[in-house]
């Protein structure tokens, strides 16, 4: 389970490294198999190259090699991934999502082009391919993924949360070429039991009920899949409703969490009214019990 950490602001607007750092803290307490950051869910389209230089180097240094980072190098052209790839490695980081850009295209051919340049400019990194949906992203088949690993010995991970996602999983899993280590799932986990039964080796959700959902992974992969089902039953309605207000939704748990003390998103989502806060916190108090970890337990606020 390697959830995507969401970028904190203060209540005047910037980025916030000693929240960043409070994330971390709470991700690892949660038992999570590694962290991502940036992606989708970090508003990363929101922030500045030195503003995610300074959070990914927060991140780097929290976790401190106990568990893996995967950092975000999305970027419009080659060239910009690549400089996103060059600091990565700089942390000692060497996973890398990358999703191509609409501008390349969908053909497998100019997508396997955009891939090889990135991997050939800087040797050592391992690419995981984000195949996003429509009309963020480029939707691409299984077909045209599994022709753009092959040429692509730096992809080891791809990342699939196309909609439905469940016959590429399946379709990607079973014709794999050796080198890539398996397929992620996305969507949030509002899928992860389908993904899991279709062979995914792993999830990328956003971090607010991360115990949850490592828990719902070491079920599943112990065989205790009623477990697992009925952990996954309990939260999916609090999934549901983060489709709607994503980053909003996420960062308003983490302030009930004790994690963040501030709601604050640059990036442009649906307001939620007194209702929407409502019907998240009665939810939320019918899944404390599956909360595990309390961010405002002296031993978390010191860092784990």
């Amino acid at each position: 389970m390697l959830p995507v950490l969401p970028t904190p602001f203060t209540e005047a607007g910037a980025v916030d490294p000693e929240a960043m750092a409070g994330i971390v803290d709470f991700a690892l307490a949660c038992g999570v198999d590694g962290v991502v950051f940036p992606g989708f869910a970090s508003e990363v389209d929101e922030l500045t190259a030195a503003e995610r230089a300074t959070l990914l180097k927060v991140v780097a240094s929290k976790v401190g090699g106990r568990v893996p980072i995967v950092a975000g190098a999305s970027a419009p052209t080659a060239l910009e991934a690549i400089a996103h790839c060059r600091e990565t490695l700089a942390n000692g980081i060497r996973h890398v999502m990358i999703q191509a850009p609409k501008s390349v295209g969908a053909t497998a051919e100019a997508v396997s082009a955009f891939y090889g340049e990135i991997a050939a400019a800087v040797p050592g990194i391992e690419i995981v391919l984000q195949n996003a949906p429509a009309p963020r992203g480029s939707d691409l088949k299984h077909e045209a993924i599994l022709q753009i690993v092959g040429a692509n010995p730096a992809i080891s991970y791809v990342k699939e949360e196309t909609l439905p996602s469940g016959l590429a999983i399946s379709a990607i899993a079973a014709g794999k070429p050796e080198h890539l280590k398996g397929v992620i799932g996305g969507g949030g986990a509002r899928y992860l039991i389908d993904e899991y039964n279709r062979g995914a080796c792993g999830a990328m959700p956003a971090v607010e009920f991360a115990d949850i959902h490592v828990a719902i992974d070491r079920a599943y992969r112990s065989g205790d899949i009623a477990r697992a089902r009925d952990l996954y039953m309990r939260t999916l309605p609090l999934l549901v409703i983060q489709f709607n207000f994503r980053m909003a939704f996420t960062k308003h748990v983490l302030t009930r969490r004790g994690v963040l003390t501030n709601q604050v998103v640059r990036a442009k989502v649906p307001p939620m009214d007194a209702l929407d806060v409502a019907e998240i916190d009665a939810w939320l108090d019918a899944c404390a019990d599956l909360m595990t970890v309390d961010a405002r337990e002296p031993t978390l606020a010191g860092g784990v």
